[in-house]
């Protein structure tokens, strides 16, 4: 039985219809069994640059690019799929492919129909100044002017001396970008991080190449390729694949299953390296933070099959797409049904904190310590944001009326009362508010008091609790279990989306498990914190103490969209989970597309028309439906383009907590598509009154506008990086402030 290695999906390599990629399947899954089978048709070709090149037959009309290794010590071969092209346009490009390991560092590089034959990799196609400068040219370039040189990009790093070259000449970002795309993935890869401008050293440590062996003249060639496999920088192309139903989705992909195969060697080291403690990845949307918390979970399982892990984000929809990613990673990953069972326990932390309550012993004594009473007769939950407007209007508190809303009332007790375990007045006016956008003075504390116990009298009247309620019961509930020697319920705990959680979520995520060796693993991005107000860990128990990483390549949209999405942050401050200020300057995309498009309306019945006719034409052009998306700010206005699509005859489906429907378009708003993406994007409503929306910040005080506007911008942000491909924003009237 042959080994098979997959290549992730070539550039050059034209997009294949179901019925092809279904064939594809078949023709690998034979290839694995007998390669020797007469209906495979596994031909080499007369002259080609590399002798182990190989195609074979997918049908009548198409051929699979392969290349044959084969081990001296006389196993059976490994075959690596490059792609499958159009019958004569295959034999022609495997004329001149080569598989390669790079000599200066060990890295498997799979080229298709781009090589002249001589793989002379120190060869260089310009002749350098002595300094291994390029000669001084008249125009800027990008590269060069950050003060890299040829022997920088060849000697050090093994970069290919033509597309070195070329990247050193490069004037601007989007001439950067044009050789990047003829480049292999690692080197593309790499040129896009020099462009954010770390150094060759940062960059050698990110790929895996300063602890890389020398590559051992004493092997012969197919030997040498064999161990390159193991490279880090190499899984960024290649990949061993030795199971039936991975393959399939490899194969069947429209991406190849990059997210589940075809690792970042810095993204592999993030999910797979010890942490002395508390770790935390931050990046941008898009740049797979999510990705390296699921491959997280699921090599942490499988260290240690007995462990207990949580996987938790910030809600049940986010959870749930948590879980499918597992599964779809690891199908026989043991899934456990509630925190503190051996498995992997998926679920969003509100469901935590639930699970860990219903099966607590000691709710008495943590609803004593919380809510400075016992009488817990049930976990049922509910929204207390109509109470708190009810205590409003019967407490006369002597506040400001700005003060008396139901958002800073909730906020204050939640990140202040809960977080603090206050139970009564007196620790209420002592306790340090850190962080809080409102100073109160102590007349103004003792109203907000009168305000919370009359909120307690409310709940324990209709014998229910609040959602950050039943958080810091579970947080205490464990906190007691601990203190009484009874362990921790789980061994590991990974967090996704963390930036919208709040004081009562990170007291139960500290509880869940002991201070040690991988204890937590925090995921987030302070510029998508759609909810609530920030924290900083350090002052919750969480100490990071420099173990904290950023990732920048973005792999979800355009460099165009990227461009964009970050353009709306400019000029706000944005700070981590540690206080550090957060920067958007070196995010990039290696994805090339259209440029956003803005459509100004004269009226909302035109933009509804303008809408409608975008989505029509993206239809016409054999876009799924189920993968265009309306972005609405707000349940009334995404209500409207589903009728509106409607009446012109285009199917539209308003997506709340169901899955895609796959006949439709999909109508949501922003909030809703946190953590999707979709291959085209219209951002509708994008007017002055609806973004930011000013209903919502009139809400707040004073005080607390600033970060109000902050989640608004936010908001646009998180919404315009859900396009993969095409991306239009309308409005009708005056457009929105945050689009500049």
């Amino acid at each position: 039985m042959a080994n098979l290695v997959v290549a992730s999906n070539n550039k050059s390599m034209p997009k294949l219809d179901g019925s092809i990629k279904n064939k594809v399947w078949t023709f690998i899954e034979k290839l694995s069994v007998d390669h020797t089978a007469p209906g495979l048709h596994i031909e080499p070709i007369k002259g080609a640059a590399d002798k182990r090149v190989r195609t074979g037959r997918v049908d009548l009309n198409f051929r699979a690019i392969l290349f044959r290794v084969d081990d001296k010590a006389g196993t059976e071969p490994t075959f690596i799929y490059m792609g499958t092209w159009p019958h004569d346009e295959a034999n022609k490009l495997a004329e001149t492919s080569i598989l390669r390991v790079n000599p200066i560092n060990g890295v498997l590089e799979g080229v298709i129909g781009e090589i002249d034959g001589n793989d002379d990799r120190k060869k260089r196609t310009v002749v350098p100044d002595p300094d291994g400068t390029l000669t001084a040219a008249t125009t800027p370039r990008f590269l060069a002017d950050l003060g890299f040189t040829l022997n920088d990009f060849i000697d050090q790093l093994g970069l290919d001396p033509e597309i070195a070259t070329a990247a050193l000449a490069a004037p601007d970002e989007d001439s950067l970008m044009d050789v990047i795309g003829r480049a292999v993935t690692w080197q593309g890869s790499a040129l896009l991080d020099l462009a954010t401008g770390i150094g060759i050293d940062e960059l050698r440590i990110k790929y895996g190449l300063v602890d890389a062996p020398p590559v051992d003249d004493e092997l012969d060639e197919d030997e040498k390729i064999l161990k390159a496999l193991d490279q880090p920088a190499s899984k960024m192309q290649f990949a061993y694949i030795d199971d039936d139903d991975e393959l399939r989705r490899v194969i069947e992909s429209e991406t190849f299953a990059a997210w589940r195969v075809f690792l970042h060697p810095e993204q592999r080291k993030y999910a797979e390296k010890d942490y002395s403690g508390p770790f935390r990845l931050s990046g941008g949307a898009g740049t797979g933070k999510t990705v390296v918390a699921i491959h997280r979970a699921r090599n942490l399982a499988q260290r240690n099959p007995e462990s207990r892990i949580v996987l938790t984000t910030y809600n049940k929809t986010l959870a749930q797409a948590l879980l499918t990613d597992l599964t779809m990673l690891d199908p026989d990953i043991r899934v456990a049904e509630k925190p503190g069972d051996v498995g992997v326990y998926v679920g969003g932390v509100d469901a935590v904190g639930y699970a860990v309550l219903k099966n607590a012993d000691n709710v008495t004594h943590a609803a004593q310590s919380i809510l400075g009473y016992t009488g817990i007769d049930s976990l049922s939950t509910r929204t207390r944001s109509s109470v708190w407007r009810d205590v409003a209007a019967e407490v006369d508190a002597g506040i400001d009326t700005k003060l008396a809303t139901p958002a800073f009332l909730d906020s204050e007790y939640v990140a202040v009362v809960l977080a603090n375990r206050i139970t009564s007045l007196e620790q209420y006016v002592k306790v340090a508010r850190a962080g809080r956008g409102v100073r109160l003075s102590r007349p103004q504390r003792i109203g907000v008091w009168k305000m919370v116990e009359a909120y307690r009298r409310h709940a324990r009247m209709d014998g229910s609790l609040s959602y950050a309620e039943v958080l810091a019961l579970a947080a205490e509930s464990l906190r007691l279990r601990s203190e009484e020697g009874r362990g921790y319920l789980a061994d590991h705990v990974i967090v996704d989306e963390a930036q919208d959680l709040h004081a009562t979520h990170w007291a139960l995520l500290r509880a869940l498990v002991d201070d040690g060796v991988n204890d937590m693993f925090i995921s987030e991005d302070s510029h998508q914190r759609i909810y609530g107000q920030p924290v900083v860990l350090g002052r919750l128990g969480i100490k990071i103490i420099g173990r904290s990483r950023r990732l920048t390549l973005n792999y979800r949209t355009t460099a165009e969209n990227l461009h964009f999405a970050v353009s709306i942050l400019s000029g706000a401050e944005y700070h981590d989970l540690e206080q550090d200020a957060e920067s958007t300057t070196d995010y990039r995309s290696a994805r090339r597309g259209p440029t956003p498009t803005l459509v100004e309306c004269a009226s909302v019945a035109e933009e509804l028309d303008k809408v409608a006719t975008q989505i029509q034409s993206w239809i016409s052009a054999d876009v799924d439906p189920s993968s265009i998306a309306i972005l609405t700010r707000s349940e009334a206005t995404r209500d409207q383009f589903v009728r509106a699509l409607g009446e012109r005859g285009t199917p539209a489906r308003a997506l709340d907590n169901k899955h895609i429907a796959n006949d439709n378009v999909q109508v949501l708003t922003m909030h809703r598509s946190k953590g999707m993406e979709f291959s085209c994007v219209v951002l509708a409503g994008v007017d002055d009154v609806h973004v930011p929306s000013a209903a919502t910040l009139k809400s707040v005080p004073e005080e607390e506008r600033t970060e109000a506007l902050l989640r608004e911008r936010s908001l646009l942000y998180v919404a315009a990086s859900r396009a993969r491909d095409a991306l239009v924003v309308t409005w009708s009237g005056r457009k929105s402030d945050l689009l500049g």
